[in-house]
């Protein structure tokens, strides 16, 4: 089995300890010390913003042709360390081994598909009176600040270091330090691919100091979050201070509308494979289901069946479908939020309690007849609770999907085209899926609207942020 070795900072092209008080990192399967982890002090910091700015004078130089090729050599060695990294994310986030291979391979393909556009980021001809051009011209913004979460610990930052080397620009990246080893062995793979040390740069420390200090820096030239809503307004009113743009992919609580003349069963045993991945810590994760009075019973008796199926256990073992909470601050939620619902009435139809007293597994569970003022109904569960609730007109049901500030994903399921097109357009969510729970690829648009943030990582819009649009007017010469 693969050992889990202290992971490093990368700063100035150097792997390093960095001068910051160490922290540990936990594992969430047994509650254990994995390893001290390194921090950064300002001093350390300061020396990371020298070398993006000098990374990005590298970078900025060299032909996207050429970028592009020393990236996919640096995918092509994370694809082949897969299986050695793979324990590696289960050890310290706690989902099955298999659930991480598959995450190392979104990884590599995320970033492949963000620098090949850095090959397709085109300019514009502007048609010119004779003797005049006039182009828009596409450039790097420059050096760019990241910041990650611990539930997708290697393809969270692999889109966001995937955009920046796409457009150019170098990149300073603070990595989740509950789960930091991920993110070391991203970075070390495009290293090792011959991406330039200076080009990325691997900090972890205090989120609120790290943020604050590299968002301050007249050297970061633009930011990119993924987390929460309430950090995503604070990390949104620090770089509105600078002026300077952002890319914000902030909490959901996507809504899930079975509709009458859908397959109640089918739909079902899909929405239980999606909301049990990951122990429902994602943000795109399906959360209240909203199913039609006269398929409701159907359905809750098919997910109450999926959910008492799964093998919960340690995610490094062969057979275990689920594994722990990542952390204690999510098994004391996910018990308040069960608790809460249960007191304004809610039934619990599978599930609802902790596993054992070491480390931090959670059952599957169905909560049924959920008021909607009930906080699992309100606040972003992140974890492996189904809500379920009845509608009869198909106007409660869209009312009831956008009664809340979150519109990053939804879902629905009905055999009518009509339907279909109504939810498409009148569902407040960035991404909506019908008919099934897929969510985004590296060639489409992940983002949200309203309290779920705003611009957009993968598809053709991907480098958007970290480009500007600059416009030539050149009267030519004789």
């Amino acid at each position: 089995m693969t050992e889990y070795a202290k992971p490093l900072m990368f700063i100035a092209g150097e792997w390093t300890e960095g001068s910051g008080d160490a922290t540990e990192v936990l594992n969430p399967a047994t509650g254990e010390v994995l390893s001290a982890l390194p921090r950064a002090d300002r001093t350390d910091l300061d020396r990371a913003l020298d070398s993006a700015q000098r990374g990005f004078e590298i970078w900025r130089t060299m032909s996207a042709e050429k970028r592009c090729d020393i990236v996919l050599t640096g995918c092509r060695i994370l694809r082949d360390r897969a299986d050695e990294i793979a324990p590696l994310i289960t050890m310290e986030q706690g989902k099955t081994v298999a659930e991480s291979k598959l995450e190392i391979i979104r990884a590599a393909g995320l970033i492949e598909w963000d620098v090949n556009e850095g090959r397709r980021a085109y300019g514009t001809i502007v048609p010119s009176d004779p003797g005049f051009m006039r182009m828009g011209l596409r450039l790097p913004i420059g050096p760019v600040a990241a910041f990650t979460p611990w539930n997708f610990p290697i393809s969270s930052p692999a889109r966001k270091i995937g955009a920046a080397l796409g457009a150019g620009c170098s990149i300073v990246i603070r990595a989740s330090e509950e789960t930091p080893a991920a993110c070391a062995q991203l970075v070390r793979a495009l290293i090792d691919g011959g991406v330039p040390g200076d080009v990325i740069n691997l900090v972890y420390g205090p989120a609120a100091e790290v943020s604050s200090h590299l968002i301050d820096s007249s050297v970061i030239r633009a930011m990119t979050f993924t987390g929460s809503t309430g950090v995503g307004k604070h990390l949104a009113k620090l770089v509105a201070d600078k002026m300077k743009p952002a890319v914000m992919e902030l909490g959901g609580h996507s809504p899930v509308i079975i509709c009458d003349d859908a397959d109640a069963v089918s739909a079902a045993k899909q929405g239980a494979a999606a909301k049990f991945r990951n122990a429902g810590q994602i943000c795109t994760c399906p959360t209240r289901f909203i199913v039609h009075e006269d398929v409701h019973d159907t359905f809750v008796d098919t997910f109450v069946s999926a959910a008492k199926a799964l093998k919960v256990g340690n995610g490094l073992d062969a057979d275990s479908q689920m594994g722990p909470l990542a952390n204690a601050r999510r098994l004391e939620a996910l018990e308040g939020l069960v608790a809460d619902a249960k007191n304004r009435g809610a039934k619990v139809a599978a599930g609802g309690s902790r596993i054992g007293n070491r480390g931090y597994f959670f059952e599957p569970t169905v909560l049924t007849d959920v008021p909607h003022d009930a906080d699992v109904m309100n606040l972003e569960p992140f974890g492996p609770i189904a809500p379920v609730v009845r509608f009869k007109a198909f106007e409660d049901a869209i009312e009831i999907a956008n009664r809340l500030d979150y519109g990053l994903c939804s879902y629905a399921f009905t055999n009518s085209q009509t339907r279909a097109q109504t939810l498409m357009e009148r569902v407040e969510s960035g991404i909506m899926s019908i008919n099934h729970f897929g969510t985004s690829q590296p060639d489409t648009p992940f983002g949200g609207v309203k309290e779920s943030g705003y611009g957009r990582e993968g598809g053709y819009e991907t480098l958007d942020a970290f480009m500007i649009t600059k416009f030539i007017s050149q009267r030519m010469a004789g």
